[in-house]
This record gives structure tokens, sequence and C-alpha cells, in this order.
């Protein structure tokens, strides 16, 4: 009976850029850096914000902390070897670490979907049976709904990643993108990729596609609710508190949708097109995050102007 053996290939893979324009990385790395930067800032100011302002304990905010840790997540998985490629052309990765850069970036994918949905059943909560929110999302029961998130995002994407590292690479080494992706790397495989193939669209897409759809029938529930209150300061005040989180929603799944759209149907479409919607897939929803919250939520922007107003010459 045949042994798997681990693929202990030297050879390593190769990630790309944006092909064409090599000479012009160093000016693109600018706008990256940026973005990276603020997506760094203004997760991180909103998880600090959320741990030391006691008003924002609720669960609400926990599960935007838990929005943010995601965020962070991704960006500090993603983009280390983005702004290598840019910065010093430096394109070598190794397989391991190839594979595991994949492994995370789709399981963040996949948790950031779980919270917004976490986040959907909080507001549902909030707003169609507001007298037993408190007695409904304890801590304890927050604390759960957060866990099996994350443990679903990281469970989900183990069965298509760990073949990877017993696959054969016999073809090209080089990946279409400065940073792995499971759908990049199975290209390259001398093997048989049919599970690797079917896996991701029946259970991942699947998953992704359940959430969206449980999104969308909780606010349906939510509107009638609206609707049926009498008072119209009311009905905009409960409204406002969804704002945000219906802001975010949006910019995640136009994004994956969009993302998707592009990969399964634009044979045609320039690669340059394909790259800047993956970097638009990995990086607005981030950078975005925080400024919808930050903007539509009373609480995080007083936070966020005391923070500013501090200064060390008050007495």
């Amino acid at each position: 009976m045949p042994i798997m053996e681990l693929n202990t290939s030297a050879t390593p893979f190769l990630l790309t850029g944006f092909v064409g324009l090599e000479k012009a990385h160093h000016w693109i790395s600018i706008p990256l850096s940026v973005v990276y930067i603020a997506i760094l800032l203004g997760n991180g100011i909103l998880l600090f914000l959320i741990r030391v302002d006691h008003n924002l304990h609720e669960p609400m905010y926990y599960f935007l902390a838990m929005l943010a840790t995601t965020d962070l997540g991704m960006t500090l998985v993603t983009m280390p070897t983005v702004l290598c490629v840019m910065w010093i052309n430096h394109r070598e990765i190794s397989h391991g670490t190839c594979f595991l850069q994949a492994y995370f970036i789709h399981s963040f994918s996949t948790i950031e979907s779980g919270i917004l949905l976490a986040m959907a059943y909080d507001r549902f909560i909030a707003i169609r049976n507001p007298l037993r929110y408190t007695s409904v999302l304890t801590n304890t029961q927050v604390i759960k709904i957060g866990a099996g998130a994350f443990v679903r995002g990281f469970v989900l994407i183990l069965p298509p990643i760990l073949p990877l590292y017993w696959f054969s690479y016999c073809r090209s080494h080089v990946l279409s993108h400065a940073f792995c992706l499971h759908q990049d790397v199975i290209k390259l495989a001398c093997a048989d990729i049919t599970f690797n193939r079917l896996y991701p669209i029946v259970v991942v897409f699947s998953v992704a596609l359940m959430d969206c759809l449980i999104i969308f029938c909780s606010y349906i529930l939510i509107l009638q609710t609206v609707m049926s209150i009498a008072s119209g300061e009311e009905r905009a005040k409960a409204l406002n508190t969804c704002v945000s989180h219906i802001c975010c929603i949006l910019v995640f799944y136009v994004t994956v949708f969009g993302l998707t759209f592009v990969h399964r149907f634009g044979k045609n479409v320039p690669d340059l097109v394909h790259v800047t919607m993956s970097y638009i897939y990995f990086l607005f929803p981030p950078v975005m995050n925080p400024v919808i919250y930050s903007i539509k939520t009373k609480q995080i922007r007083s936070g966020i102007l005391q923070l500013v107003s501090l200064s060390p010459s008050r007495k």
C-alpha cells in the first residue's frame, strides 16, 4: 500500500505583484502602505476603546471587537508578503509558509462572515425582543457565539489546505498574486485536485451563502418590527442602530461576490483587474469597518474625540 509522503520540494513558489507595472511597484506600495497603517490604527483604536470604555462593554461592541480582530488578522497575514514584493522585489515563499498563509487568509474570511451573522443576531434580539436582550446575550453567550464563529472558520478551511502539503508541483511555480490563495496554488499541482476544486464551492461557498441569507431574513423581521412602531422618532432610532452593521455587510459581501464573479466569469478580463479586485477584497472591508462605526456610532465617536483631545499638558 503506497504511503503518502510530505512534499519537501526545495523549489519555492514565486509571488507576483502587478504584472507589467513592476517599475511602478515602489509607487504602488505608497497607497498600499497608507492603507495598511490605516487598518492597523483604525482597528487598533477600536479594540482599545472597547477595552477601556465601560460604556462599550455591551454585546454589540464585543462582536465589533471580534470583527476588528478578524480584520487585523487578515491584514497582518496578507500585507507583509505584499510589501516585500513591492518594496524589495522579494518574491520567493516556501511551500509551508505559503500554505499557512492561504489557510489563515481563507479562515479569516470565513470567520468574518460568521461574525457579521452574529452581529445580525445581536441586532435581531435588541429590536425584536429588547426586554430580554441582556438575559439572552449574556457575556458567556457572546463568548460562545464568537468562539463558534472562529472555530467554524478555522475548521472548515483545514480539509482543502492539508492536501497541499502532499501534492507535487511540477508545473510553473509562479503564483498570480503577492500572497498565497488556495485556488492559486492548486493550479500548479500535478495531482488529482478534484476534492480541492469541489470542496470550496460545495462547503465554503454554501456556508457564506447561508450566512448571507440568514442575515437577509433577520433584517426582514427587524424591518417588520420597526415598521410596527407607532412613533416615527422611535422607528428612526431603532433603524439607526442597524445602519453601521448594514454598511459593513454591504462592504463585505459586495466585495466577496464581486471578486467571485470576476474570477468565475471574467476569463477575458485583464489580469490587472483580477489582481486589483483581490486587493479591494482584502483591504477595503478592514479599512472601512472602523470608519463606518466611528461615523455612525455616537459612543465610539465620543471615545475617539476624547482620545484625541487628551494632552500631556492637561492638569
